[in-house]
């Protein structure tokens, strides 16, 4: 199972840096994960300062 970034994301990019499969990029100003890539390392939930990174 991947994550995903829900819509209460504020783009502070905190995720992007932390994975480290790097699956997490920047889309027209919010953040998305590239499910096929995604491990469910739980990386970015723990850093997300709203608690946008979720299990799908």
């Amino acid at each position: 199972m991947a994550h995903v970034i829900t819509e209460d994301c504020i783009s502070c990019g905190a995720c992007e840096s932390e994975c480290p499969v790097e699956c997490i990029k920047e889309a027209d100003g919010k953040y998305v994960i590239d499910k096929e890539v995604c491990t469910d390392c739980e990386a970015c939930a723990g850093v997300c300062p709203v608690d946008a990174c979720k299990p799908e």
